[in-house]
């Protein structure tokens, strides 16, 4: 006897937005003006559910294409049966980027529709590890002249933000005046992050290492290729005491992030459940961590990961990116936004809490097709 499909996924919404930068931004190894954002809706009966990733147009479409035909007339409580289903279906495109993003986007909708139709909190339905996680100011583009700098840290300051993060790489030749501008910028009492986006060779990080703790930096995110798991490792083990070297934002899959705890390559080990398959592979990923031993840091997306973070027991922080703050904000009611330096979910909403300003974003809109 078959069983009874509870909660069916009768249809998936996706729709694409490219949202211009308030400012050419830079880091160390890329420029950019524009940020696209994907949206997929997952609807069962009256109930909807809403999930997003950072990525290229295209992803709607293999949403469209490849993935929603896998999800529909599927049981909205069984989100692990249809994640498998989409892994498998993707074997050929390769697991890395596009694809993987594309399943994190249909998998954050699933669990927040879960959430949606069991009038939960996700944070709830998860299991909650703690009530608030801190969050980290995240800009300091290589873009930003000295004044931008100053300001936007003044700024994060001025609101309880106790960590910021800088990019740095562009113009090695400047870096270290730009962070002794930041230092000067928050002063003493707020830790001092720096991210190369693997713009250095060994040798200039581990040089870049050396002065940057003289600066009181206390985070250097990818000094190297988060590839080179062994220049990873060397600057771990030659970095002075209390600077922590952290990478993994470009991780698509379990295995990715198992090479590189076994490597030893980080102090703090980073995942984005807008890259890596969603909240489903976002769990998986703390897992890991508790294993290894390892805190794990949330990669930007704040509004999805003020759930997730305060539901996994290895997460420390999240990173409060300025653009995807910028565009939560436009986007959803209900986007999170750091208070004293801290995010906390709004028990008082079901899923994510998000519900999209369609009047709002439309004229954002790239991409709009239902399955």
């Amino acid at each position: 006897m078959a069983r009874e499909v509870l909660f069916p996924v009768d249809r998936l919404d996706v729709s694409a937005f490219t949202i211009p930068t308030s400012s050419p931004e830079a880091d160390g190894t890329l420029a950019w003006n524009e940020t696209t954002i994907v949206i997929v809706q997952a609807c069962a009966g009256d109930t909807l559910g809403l999930g997003y990733t950072y990525a290229d147009a295209a992803t709607a479409e293999l949403i469209n294409q490849t993935l929603a035909k896998i999800v529909l007339q599927r049981s909205a409580f069984d989100v692990p049966a249809i994640w498998n289903a989409m892994v498998r279906s993707i074997r050929n495109l390769g697991r890395p980027g596009i694809a993987s993003m594309a399943i994190a986007a249909v998998d954050n909708a699933l669990w927040d529709l879960k959430a949606r139709i069991l009038q939960l909190p996700l944070v709830t339905l998860l299991g909650q590890a703690r009530d608030a996680i801190p969050v980290y100011g995240s800009g300091g583009f290589t873009s930003y002249s000295n004044a931008e700098l100053t300001c936007q840290f003044k700024g994060w300051e001025a609101e309880g933000i106790r960590a910021v993060k800088m990019k740095v790489g562009a113009h090695p030749e400047m870096d270290l005046r730009r962070v002794k501008v930041a230092r000067d910028a928050v002063g003493q009492n707020v830790e001092l992050f720096v991210d190369a986006n693997g713009a250095y060779s060994r040798k200039q990080a581990l040089d870049k290492a050396e002065r940057f703790r003289d600066l009181g930096v206390t985070w250097f995110e990818e000094p190297v290729s988060s590839d080179d798991l062994g220049g990873l490792r060397l600057l771990r083990d030659r970095a002075r005491a209390g600077m922590e070297i952290a990478a993994g934002e470009y991780g698509y899959d379990s295995g990715y992030f198992r090479r590189m705890l076994e490597a030893g390559a980080v102090d703090v080990l980073q995942a984005d459940a807008t890259r890596c398959a969603g909240c489903t592979g976002f769990l998986q990923v703390d897992a890991l961590c508790q294993a290894f031993g390892l805190p794990l840091s949330a990669h930007t997306a704040p509004s999805l990961h003020a759930h997730l973070c305060c539901a996994v027991p290895s997460a420390r922080n999240v990173e409060y990116f300025h653009d995807h703050v910028r565009i939560e904000q436009i986007f959803f009611d209900g986007a999170a936004r750091a208070d004293h330096g801290m995010l906390k979910p709004d028990l008082s909403r079901a899923g994510f809490g998000l519900e999209i300003k369609q009047h709002d974003v439309e004229k954002y809109q790239v991409y709009d097709k239902a399955a």
